[in-house]
């Protein structure tokens, strides 16, 4: 399930959420294109003749590219890479962007599934967000997009928003269910440092989001998705049977992927690798012929932590079996042993190899697996 990522680092509107790499500068748009193109180019060897299942277009706004920009990188990604026929290719995308002509064009460019940045379908909690589009083209641009050919469609929506009460949060998630989606992730609000949010908050201009809330948000949707026929298969992803992300998929299985484009992260399955989060670096290091970015191998606590760390994430959960072929009986015990209270109190269950979260542990999911790590932080 090799796949390969291309970062998008531009966008109209900075969400004030937000923490990701991007520039509302497009002033080195074309730049960037054309490094990324050779970046494509000069890292052809990566997977070593693997065939890549995935191709995921993200950011950033993908949706910002022209029809000949994605059609340049397409035409590159195809001839310096073996693509498997059925390759999911998704490209990330604003609702304001997703008109008839535009989708016409990604249908015919080999797009084939659309991530939609829906976030909420409230005008209220879109404008206080800062994004670009209208609770109107949340909705009608998953009826285009249906009508332009699009069968896999996935939207976002974000839950414990400051000022979203369980009953705008209900509504959301209901108007998500009837929608003709066969994916939906769902992020509970993380204040990020350096973020407009946060300033916010410290300021008093935004109420600080409300924990037990969004806990509480939270256990209905996963209780309202499984009944709807989208049941969770990782803790923010929810899925109708066959829909999983197969390049999301192949990050919490450990498979190989390549990261194009400034922030990008790479993994060839020993080695992790990130380009600088700098777009002028980024063409600046191309221009000069080298790569400009980053490189570790990680040690064994650190690949066994972050097996931990995956499939635990998983719905499927963490299989130990592999985890003591892997790392060592020890390892494995070790563990279990943590794990036991855990299983005693009902957060955690233990059958037949496999360590998985119940929907209570999933509540404390992130303090629970880092005391599961073999060497807690």
């Amino acid at each position: 399930m090799a796949g390969i990522y291309l970062h998008i680092p531009f966008c109209r509107k900075a969400c004030h959420y937000c923490d990701f790499h991007f520039s509302t500068s497009l002033e080195k748009r074309e730049q960037v294109l054309q490094m990324m193109q050779r970046e494509l180019e000069q890292r052809s060897g990566f997977f070593k003749g693997v065939a890549v299942s995935s191709v995921y277009f993200g950011g950033g706004t993908p949706s910002l590219l022209s029809g000949a920009e994605l059609g340049q990188l397409m035409e590159l990604v195809r001839k310096n890479y073996a693509i498997q026929n059925d390759a999911e290719v998704t490209l990330e995308a604003n609702p304001d962007d997703l008109n008839p002509e535009y989708l016409a064009m990604l249908s015919q460019s080999g797009v084939n599934r659309l991530s939609i940045g829906v976030q909420s379908f409230r005008s209220e909690d879109l404008a206080a967000m800062n994004r670009a589009h209208s609770a109107e083209q949340a909705l009608s641009c998953i009826s285009d997009a249906g009508d332009a050919g699009f069968s896999n469609i996935s939207i976002d929506l974000m839950f414990g928003w400051p000022g979203l009460s369980m009953e705008a949060w209900k509504d959301n998630v209901k108007q998500a269910l009837d929608l003709p989606i066969t994916h939906l992730s769902c992020y509970g609000l993380t204040v990020e440092e350096r973020t407009a949010l946060t300033r916010k908050i410290a300021a008093g201009e935004i109420e600080t989001p409300d924990d037990a809330l969004a806990a509480e948000q939270y256990l209905w949707l996963l209780e309202s998705a499984e009944t709807s026929g989208i049941p969770w298969y990782e803790i923010s992803n929810f899925c109708r049977e066959g829909f999983a992300s197969r390049h999301n998929t192949s990050y919490w299985t450990s498979e190989p992927y390549l990261g194009i484009g400034p922030s990008a992260h790479s993994f060839n399955g020993v080695e992790r690798s990130w380009n600088v989060s700098s777009n002028s670096a980024y063409v600046q290091g191309w221009e000069r012929g080298f790569r400009a970015a980053e490189t570790e191998t990680a040690s064994e606590p650190e690949r066994i932590n972050e097996y931990i760390l995956t499939g635990l994430r998983m719905r499927r959960g963490l299989d130990l079996s592999t985890l003591k072929s892997a790392f060592g009986p020890i390892v494995h015990d070790g563990v279990l042993k943590r794990a036991g209270e855990y299983i005693d109190s009902g957060a955690l269950l233990h059958h037949q190899s496999r360590l998985a979260f119940t929907t209570r542990g999933l509540l404390f999911a992130d303090r629970i697996t880092a005391e599961l790590f073999s060497d807690p932080v």
